[in-house]
């Protein structure tokens, strides 16, 4: 992450589970699991010409590249619809 996160981790790895306030929160039922749905974005196979460098970073960054060049192609796309 390039961002610094501003939780205190130390303060809250002390923190009991039983003294975490949950009450805006509803639990989870078991009805609730028995309909949930997992809905994955369907994907489609594109060419697409980048430059070769670039290419050749995000290749060098390990298994899953299309899947990272993806998600920053997301980012992008949600910050532009939001204006």
């Amino acid at each position: 992450m390039n961002k610094t996160s501003n939780t205190d981790w130390e303060r809250l790895a002390q923190v009991d589970d039983k003294d975490i306030d949950t009450s805006d929160i509803p639990e989870l039922d078991d009805e609730f699991f028995k309909n949930a749905q997992l809905t994955v974005p369907s994907k489609q196979s594109v060419t697409l010409r980048v430059d070769s460098d670039v290419l050749a970073w995000f290749k060098s960054q390990g298994k899953g590249y299309q899947t990272r060049i993806n998600k920053l192609l997301r980012s992008y796309m949600d910050v532009h619809q939001a204006n």
